[in-house]
Formats: C-alpha cells, sequence, structure tokens
C-alpha cells in the first residue's frame, strides 16, 4: 500500500468491481490493495461475510432469498461503515444490484429488499464489470466459497451483466490471455477516480 500525505476532507465515490464467479476479482482487488494509498478502502464481499461466517448456503426457494436479504444488508452497511473514514474510493467487490442475478423469484427483488433497481444503481458511480473466462481459459476452482461450475459462472456473469445494465458508468472489462492485461484496465480506471492528491502518492 502506498502512503499519502493529503489531509483533505473526502467525498467518496463508489466504485463497483462485478463479474461472475472466476473473474478475477480477487487477485485484481489484491493488486489494487498493494497499489494504492488508504484513501481507496476495498470493502470485503459481503457473501463471502455471510457465507464464511456460516449462513446456511441454500440452492433455491426461501432459504435462497433469506441469504439474498442478508446480503443486500450487510452490502449496505459495509458501504455504510467505510464511509466514516475519508475515502476517497470505496472499492466494492460486488454491490447491491448484483443481488438480482441470484435471486429466484418469482416476486421482485427490489420488494424484497426495499428499495428499487434505479435507487441502486444510483448508489454508484462507476461498475466495473470482469467477464468470466471460458472453461478453457483457466477457470479458478480454489477459492473453497465458490461452488459453481464453470457453465453456472459462464450463465451468472451473464445475469450480472443484464442486472447493471443501464447503469450511466459501467465498464465491461473482456477477458485477456495475460491476467495482467485485465487487472491494468481495472486499475487504470480507479487511478482516474482519484483526487489530484491520492493520484500523486499511487
Amino acid at each position: 500500500m502506498q502512503t499519502c500525505s493529503c489531509h483533505g476532507i473526502h467525498m467518496p465515490r463508489r466504485i463497483v468491481l462485478t463479474g461472475g464467479p472466476g473473474a478475477g476479482k480477487t487477485a485484481t482487488l489484491e493488486m489494487i490493495r498493494h497499489t494504492f494509498c488508504p484513501h481507496v478502502r476495498v470493502l470485503p464481499e459481503a457473501a463471502g461475510i455471510i457465507f464464511g461466517g456460516g449462513f446456511p448456503r441454500a440452492y433455491k426457494g426461501g432459504g435462497r432469498k433469506a441469504a439474498q436479504r442478508a446480503i443486500f444488508c450487510v452490502q449496505r452497511e459495509l458501504e455504510s461503515a467505510a464511509a466514516q473514514d475519508n475515502a476517497a474510493v470505496l472499492l466494492c467487490d460486488r454491490g447491491t444490484v448484483d443481488g438480482l442475478a441470484y435471486w429466484p423469484g418469482p416476486e421482485d427483488f427490489w420488494s424484497a429488499v426495499g428499495t428499487t433497481r434505479d435507487a441502486e444503481l444510483r448508489r454508484y458511480d462507476t461498475v466495473i464489470h470482469l467477464r468470466t473466462p471460458a472453461s478453457s481459459a483457466g477457470y479458478n476452482w480454489s477459492n473453497r466459497l465458490r461452488i459453481e461450475s464453470a457453465e453456472e459462472a459462464a450463465a451468472i456473469d451473464e445475469r450480472i451483466l443484464y442486472a447493471w445494465d443501464g447503469h450511466p458508468h459501467r465498464i465491461v472489462v473482456p477477458n485477456a490471455t495475460d491476467f495482467l492485461t485485465k487487472a491494468t484496465r481495472v486499475i487504470d480506471v480507479i487511478r482516474a477516480e482519484l483526487p489530484v492528491c491520492c493520484v500523486v502518492a499511487a
């Protein structure tokens, strides 16, 4: 992590890093932690907190809906807590809109969590979507919380792409043979969002 001598008051910008399972979010976020100053706050993934803490992982029905409601609430509170620390950027490992891609229905996800899609899209200044690679392009099975096959991961990636459709500042990062090319694109996008003091530190 870089140092930063800035002691000014920042107006935090919320940036979402999203994409289907195996897209490279975890590795990219680790690079970001070592690239930028402390004013770029990387938030943990709400689903990881929920399921890693022992919340029952249901595959369908009411249990799956309960999990998505819990993830939504934890995501909101993570963002709220981080906003108190004078961050310039709140980098979210997924955002509240991702829940739409995992909601089984048939009732509306937004009414179930007491908001609207438009309201949640407005919460985020920028959305960066890392596309999930094909199974032949190095799908990562190492995450113990990941249960999807490569084919299921690709289907989720498509649903996430649809969920965020219409956001005015969404950047879709395609797959690249060299992962560093993909991660560097994300870092460049974040750097462009930083205030001058943090750009100098980075």
